[in-house]
């Protein structure tokens, strides 16, 4: 089994294709509207807009079970980032990312080790997986900003030929 064969989420928008796919990169991101890491929407959608053209996307994956961060539905969700963040890039339903009812897309992912050799459980809000156009993983703690020079290199390098 590889990382494209994971169904991902369903989105608010279903002409929407969702999740990491074959020679696509997909920065997959478990958000959350009301917590300290939130305005990481901002440098998450400065990515969307610079490499979106280029085989690229962010892929926000709503998540409450971090401190009840992410109360709202769906639709109100992508509403407050649309208005408040001019979030482009799409937006999966409110899923579980840890526990018995992790989500099959997070069960691939956590098994990848961050800088630190860290695998297992979703840290917090904002935790991020790049997973290349091959398939390839690469995983960045939640405090580690969009536009981190680590993140963009990796981003850079992952981008399809």
């Amino acid at each position: 089994m590889t990382i494209f064969d994971v169904t991902a989420p369903a989105g608010t928008d279903p002409s929407i294709q969702l999740g990491p796919r074959p020679g696509v990169a997909t920065l997959v991101v478990n958000v959350a509207s009301k917590c300290g890491l939130t305005p990481q929407y901002n440098g998450l959608e400065r990515l969307q807009e610079r490499y979106a053209g280029r085989g690229f996307t962010v892929l926000g994956v709503p998540c409450n079970q971090f401190g009840g961060q992410e109360p709202g539905t769906a639709d109100e969700i992508a509403e407050f980032c649309s208005t408040t963040y001019g979030v482009t890039f799409p937006l999966t339903e409110k899923i579980e990312v840890n526990g018995d009812n992790r989500h099959p897309l997070y069960t691939e992912l956590v098994a990848v080790p961050d800088a630190e050799g860290y695998t297992g459980d979703i840290r917090w809000n904002f935790e991020k997986f790049l997973v290349g156009p091959d398939g390839t993983v690469v995983r960045f703690g939640p405090r580690t900003e969009p536009e981190d020079a680590s993140v963009v290199a990796a981003i850079e390098a992952a981008l399809p030929a």
